[in-house]
């Protein structure tokens, strides 16, 4: 069976959870890279660390979860909660939950929304890094049914004002670079973005992308978006049926592509192989963030069955809590 990321054990990373040894993006940047002594996953036979970094946004998430379906001009009860939150983010607080080492790069506000997520992210073992700016932090909104599939309006704040400028290499020092689609939909963050790839290549990082919502792809324009893609040329590709669909996932060139199927578990496609996973059962409360949880899970690399399982698993944990994080 193939094996997907991270990359060779020569050029691997420790990790420490990102808490007591965890290397840190100050740094110097021709650290031992070989140096152990922390959570490891196994790879080819042997033993790796594994440090994550992932660009994108940290917000505050709102989840509403409905007793019943909203009525307009009526009112109906509902379980809320918030907690940071964000497709970055949330891959981040995964991967340093599995065991991984975990940095988020973002750009957030400096309001007490902020100051929140930041402290929650923190708190779960992330290395946080990026500009602090005034303006809003991002609020995303998410509408969970009975059926526990959510709906979301997002509001991400100033996280798209992230420039290349304010990017340091030492950020990207990692084993892999995780990018969020919606990165890849606004500017100047988008920008940031495909600077921040070739950072991280140069570094002998691996990419991946996660695709945005399939709405804001169309919204955007999906050759557009193919042609966005073409140039992160990213070596894992994950997006749900819709996305993939809407994007025309046979004309996607990434080396392993990943369609999320929800209940009816995950694809992987490479040239050499389809790999058909059936889901982890799971009582379903709430779906937001199990694609994250999933890709954090994938993304601690062995073969493409383990990666995927381990990711479904992953997913079946997140699917079961209200909220997007561990």
């Amino acid at each position: 069976m193939q094996s997907t990321l991270p990359p060779e054990t020569g050029e691997v990373a420790t990790a420490a959870s990102g808490r007591d040894g965890g290397r840190r993006a100050d740094d110097r940047a021709d650290e031992e890279r070989a140096q152990s002594g922390g959570p490891v996953v196994p790879f080819h036979g042997t033993i790796v660390g594994v440090l994550i970094a992932t660009i994108g946004d940290l917000v505050l998430d709102v989840i509403v979860r409905l007793e019943e379906p909203l009525a307009p001009g009526g009112d109906v009860r509902a379980e809320t909660r918030a907690a940071a939150g964000g497709q970055a983010a949330n891959v981040a607080a995964w991967a340093a939950g599995l065991g991984a080492t975990a940095r988020c790069v973002v750009k957030r506000g400096d309001d007490a929304t902020g100051e929140l997520v930041a402290r929650e992210l923190v708190g779960r073992g992330v290395e946080l890094v990026g500009p602090v700016t005034a303006g809003a932090t991002g609020i995303v909104v998410s509408i969970v049914g009975d059926d526990g599939e959510r709906a979301l309006a997002s509001d991400r704040g100033v996280a798209p004002s992230l420039e290349a400028g304010e990017l340091q290499p030492a950020w990207f020092d990692c084993d892999v670079l995780h990018v969020s689609g919606y990165a890849l939909l606004r500017l100047p963050i988008a920008d940031a973005a495909l600077v921040a790839t070739r950072m991280a290549r140069e570094r002998n990082a691996r990419v991946s992308v996660d695709v945005a919502a399939w709405t804001e792809i169309r919204a955007f324009g999906p050759r557009d978006f193919r042609a966005l893609l073409d140039e992160v040329s990213p070596d894992v590709l994950f997006a749900t049926e819709a996305e993939w669909e809407i994007l025309g996932g046979a004309y996607l060139t990434a080396p392993t592509g990943v369609i999320k199927r929800g209940a009816r578990g995950a694809t992987i496609v490479t040239e050499e192989a389809r790999l058909e996973l059936s889901p982890v059962d799971a009582n379903v409360v709430d779906t937001t963030g199990a694609g994250d949880a999933f890709a954090a899970g994938f993304l601690l690399g062995g073969s493409l069955e383990e990666a995927g399982r381990r990711g479904l698993e992953a997913a079946a944990r997140a699917v079961a809590t209200v909220g997007s994080m561990p």
